[in-house]
């Protein structure tokens, strides 16, 4: 029940940041601004502390982990394979205009407007 009210007041923090960025409609730009940023990083803290929080919290730290381990393409790779796609485009680019070319003529020929 405890989390509940967290997430709650987690929300209710969101929409005081927002209501303050229209509140603080004469202020200067900077002054509304940090209104919905205090409301997301206040709401963030209280959701955090909550055991859903928490648990997103261990998770995004562990995808942070696991995006550490990947290993990335080398910028020669990324070229080559760039241009792999590329030619594949291509190739089905005609594919398809050829076939498109083969069923317009095969329609024509159908209704007695072909050659």
């Amino acid at each position: 029940m405890a989390d509940k009210i967290k997430l709650l007041v987690a929300v209710l923090l969101v929409i005081a940041g927002l209501a303050g960025f229209y509140f603080f409609a004469d202020a200067p730009a900077v002054v509304r601004v940090l209104s919905v940023i205090t409301g997301l990083v206040l709401a963030g803290v209280v959701a955090g502390l909550s055991a859903p929080g928490k648990r997103f919290f261990r998770f995004a730290l562990d995808a942070r982990d696991e995006a550490k381990k990947v290993v990335w393409p080398t910028r020669r790779e990324t070229v080559q394979m760039t241009g792999v796609v590329m030619a594949f485009v291509v190739v089905m680019a005609l594919f398809l205009w050829a076939v498109d070319s083969i069923l317009l003529w095969l329609v024509k020929l159908a209704l007695g407007q072909g050659s």
